[in-house]
């Protein structure tokens, strides 16, 4: 093109691409299409209005479909960044170095196929994952160890896939100093469930929370993609997978041990407490005691190091609703106080306390205030034990055990009853547990920063429910069974001889007629 423009020209295009990135890209930068080879960037609409955003904002949160060209355009600007300002510093980070470098990579190719006029700073120093320019300017990959670029004031700082990216919270903690004297970033990814950094980041910019411009993307902000195109797309592709990578969808993208599905049905069951109350206002009533219902409570204690939250759960067992929850930090009396009042407020009904830990003394104390109803089970079996029985026997213990070989067992159970949707649970607050509650490394836990104590508390409660309450009704039926199977007489036994002074001499006949009529009835005590 050189050949065609005057000095002067040359001049004016350098100017025009110096004050405006959008005309430069359009212009002068040109990309590898892996089908059409080496073509002109031509910028779509919603990629020209994130060029304007990346100058208009220093902290850009982009929340995008795959395969938007957001990494190209974000290179793009980075070829610009870098030619037209002196002594700018850029780090790009992502979820795998190799993805980093490959960032780099197509800035260098970008600047390397601009015209040479127009490249007003040359490349000074090249090396695999970073280069320098004459005018001062550089950029580089780093991987994602906790001192990435902590020693140094970053210009623009790019993550890319930061959704993918663990330990993003701590190593943004480390950088965001690094930005403070002016520096801009630019973070982008597809979204991976909840949680993450990336997640707080953009819901806390969309909630106008933050410096950060939340930008949405979803796969039909590009022009050529229709009904049809996605279809097509998705055909072989799971729900999640469809979330995360086409719809930016939060909640249905992340490997939640609740499916995706399951989660967005949760969400539909939250309902408001009736009633807020106790010393902290934390315990939520949905359902007050109603005569005749049948009530399970089950209590998660805190263990005591301040990091965790003391968890109750009222479960009204025939409707299987939580009518009330509790989540906070008492102190253990008070918490056993607590306790006492809700189980004698829902009819004395069975109250089960995990007894890991600190939680023993919680138990203890309530059996010291009188509680009768507590749960006892058999020592490495979880068999349950009544609490007439429980407190006598050598081989019971109090309360319920988690441990490793449990824990998955009753996540399972709770995971079962909301596939089935068997349980209804009212709480904002367990929902936002479930959301943040994956499997990492095969082992169901809260994501790191996160909790479930909730979630715990509610699988134990599935578990009893299934096994200590299912054998106890059944228990109960047998015994009913047997009693109105049973026939009582309500007469005295005649037991003098013939002879003696008050013989009865209408028996003999009397008894004649009962054996009698037992024989015509024989029958009802076959088997």
């Amino acid at each position: 093109m050189a050949f065609s423009l005057s000095k002067k020209e040359i001049v004016k295009e350098i100017v025009k691409s110096g004050k405006d990135p959008q005309y430069f890209i359009n212009n002068y930068c040109r990309i590898s299409h892996p089908m059409h080879g080496l073509i002109p960037f031509k910028t779509y609409p919603y990629q020209d209005d994130l060029i304007n955003d990346f100058n208009d904002f220093r902290f850009t949160v982009i929340l995008k479909a795959r395969q938007l060209g957001i990494s190209t355009i974000s290179a793009a600007y980075a070829v610009w960044f870098m030619l037209f300002h002196r002594d700018k510093n850029i780090l790009v980070i992502a979820t795998k170095f190799s993805t980093a470098a490959n960032l780099v990579k197509k800035v260098k190719n970008i600047m390397q196929y601009l015209p040479d006029w127009m490249r007003v700073a040359k490349i000074k120093v090249d090396n695999r994952t970073s280069f320098e320019l004459s005018n001062g300017s550089q950029i580089k990959a780093a991987s994602t160890s906790g001192d990435a670029g902590r020693s140094e004031a970053l210009s623009l700082l790019i993550i890319d896939e930061a959704a993918h990216i663990d330990g993003l919270d701590d190593l943004w903690t480390g950088l965001y100093p690094t930005l403070s004297t002016g520096g801009r970033c630019i973070a982008l990814s597809t979204p991976n469930g909840v949680g993450n950094w990336f997640h707080k980041t953009y819901i806390a910019a969309d909630n106008g929370e933050s410096d950060f411009k939340p930008v949405d993307l979803p796969w039909d902000v590009h022009p050529e993609r229709d009904q049809a195109w996605f279809e097509k797309e998705t055909k072989n592709m799971s729900r999640r997978q469809i979330a995360q990578e086409l719809e930016c969808n939060f909640n249905t993208s992340g490997d939640t041990v609740i499916h995706p599905e399951d989660i967005a049905w949760l969400q539909e069951q939250i309902v408001e407490p009736t009633y807020r109350t106790g010393y902290d206002r934390n315990f939520w009533i949905w359902e007050k005691y109603r005569d005749g219902g049948h009530y399970l409570l089950v209590a998660d204690v805190a263990r005591g190091d301040g990091a965790d939250n003391s968890v109750f759960h009222v479960l009204d067992v025939a409707k299987m609703e939580i009518v009330a929850e509790y989540q906070g930090k008492p102190s253990l009396d008070m918490y056993a106080q607590m306790l006492y009042s809700a189980g004698m407020e829902y009819g004395k009904c069975l109250l089960v306390v995990e007894n890991n830990g600190i939680g023993i003394s919680v138990f203890e104390k309530l059996k010291d205030m009188g509680y009768e109803n507590l749960y006892y089970s058999v020592k490495g079996t979880h068999e349950f034990v009544e609490s007439s029985l429980g407190e006598f026997m050598n081989n019971a213990i109090g309360g319920f055990t988690t441990s490793t070989k449990t824990r998955p067992l009753i996540v399972a159970k709770l995971e079962e009853f909301i596939r089935n949707k068997i349980i209804k649970i009212p709480s904002a607050r367990a929902f936002d547990e479930f959301r943040t509650f994956i499997w990492n490394n095969g082992k169901p836990q809260a994501m790191r920063s996160y909790h479930d104590d909730i979630i715990m508390c509610l699988s134990i409660m599935c578990w009893v429910r299934d096994t200590a309450l299912e054998v106890s009704q059944k228990d109960l039926e047998y015994r009913k069974a047997m009693i109105d199977g049973m026939y009582m007489k309500k007469s005295v036994m005649n037991t003098t001889i013939k002879g003696q002074d008050g013989y009865d001499a209408d028996f003999e006949t009397k008894y004649k007629e009962e054996l009698s009529h037992a024989r015509n009835f024989a029958w009802i005590f076959k088997g």
